[in-house]
């Protein structure tokens, strides 16, 4: 382990233990990855989208050091509950603008290899929200391996490691997830 990676799982750690001063100093370590996970999301969003990387950054930070007592695994961990509070900031964000407008204004995201929508090149971020909460009924693990694959961006040996699996088993689980929801979005 490195030291950079020490003195995070060290701030992780107090962050966990509600040390105040300990997420004024782990931004300054996690932001260009926080950024770079919001930049993937918002690379397949409408050029129109009125929420920016930055302000989803900062709000999924907020809300992820404002859970006190979380103990993180590591950076893996923390990163993978970044990609699910942004996923789910995004589609409140949306359904806000959608109530506003009755049904205009759907926010489009790619998700390779899903489905017709996917084809196309495009996804409606509310269809893909509660399809993933539908998945998470019948299998959470399942969902929680679909975001942290498309909203965290994460690579399969990190999903194994946050979720102690085998990564033979999250391959698989990834393989029957993206199955089903292929089947799901193009009812």
């Amino acid at each position: 382990m490195t030291a950079r990676e020490e003195q995070l799982d060290g701030l992780l750690e107090r962050l966990g233990k509600d040390d105040g001063s300990a997420a004024n100093e782990l931004m300054p370590h996690v932001y260009d990855e926080l950024h770079r996970l919001a930049r993937g999301v918002f690379r397949s969003e409408s050029a129109g989208h009125t929420l920016q990387p930055t302000a989803l950054v900062h709000e999924a930070f907020l809300q992820l050091v404002g859970h006190t007592r979380t103990r993180w695994a590591g950076r893996s961990h923390f990163l993978a509950v970044a990609a699910l509070v942004m996923r789910r900031l995004l589609a409140e964000h949306a359904r806000k603008k959608q109530a506003l407008k009755r049904g205009g204004g759907w926010q489009r995201v790619t998700l390779d290899g899903l489905g017709e929508a996917a084809a196309a090149g495009e996804l409606d971020v509310l269809d893909l929200h509660e399809a993933l909460e539908e998945l998470a009924a019948l299998d959470e693990r399942q969902a929680r391996i679909v975001e942290y694959r498309f909203f965290g961006g994460l690579t399969v040996v990190e999903i194994a490691e946050v979720l102690e699996l085998g990564t033979t088993t999250v391959q698989d689980e990834w393989a029957v997830a993206k199955a089903w929801l292929h089947d799901r979005l193009d009812a």
